[in-house]
């Protein structure tokens, strides 16, 4: 049998549309990311904290010779910290201005899954969550939420005084 080609449904005999997502865990919870974002993902990468930045921005690593501000995903969706002793892993994505590490409780797999299983996020959800959650997809057995990474790497400025 020959392999079906990227987004091609053999068993429909028609062509669906397929998206491939990096996912990971966040308090229990599984996100998503296009791959196509993704440029990379490492292990906990010691940073350099920098003075009088928001609390989102956790610090900067070394990649190789390339600086990268490295942003908590858990304070940026406003879940709990993370548990003292477990370390993140970094999601290195891509944005306008370079790459940009996500901060992460831990790493999934890549899943391929079909348009028509995305549903926009209910009226129901407010606050941050609302802004960064695309939408979500229904797997086997629970949701995977598509994170809108372009939102979630815009960080809100400062009030000024």
């Amino acid at each position: 049998m020959a392999a079906a080609a990227p987004g091609i449904d053999l068993k429909k005999g028609q062509e669906a549309m397929v998206t491939q997502y990096c996912t990971f865990r966040l308090d229990g919870f599984t996100f998503g990311i296009e791959v196509e974002r993704v440029q990379e993902v490492i292990r906990y990468q010691d940073m350099s904290r920098v003075p009088l930045s928001s609390e989102v921005v956790r610090g900067l690593i070394n990649l190789r010779g390339q600086i990268v501000t490295a942003l908590d995903l858990r304070a940026r969706l406003q879940l709990p910290p993370r548990p003292e002793g477990q370390w993140p892993m970094n999601v290195v994505v891509m944005t306008d201005d370079g790459p940009l590490s996500l901060l992460v409780d831990s790493i999934g797999e890549v899943v391929d899954v079909e348009a028509d299983s995305f549903e926009t996020p209910p009226e129901t959800l407010d606050g941050v969550a609302r802004d960064l959650i695309q939408g979500c997809h229904k797997l086997d057995g629970h949701l995977l939420l598509v994170l809108a990474t372009d939102r979630a790497v815009s960080l809100p400025e400062p009030a000024r005084s």
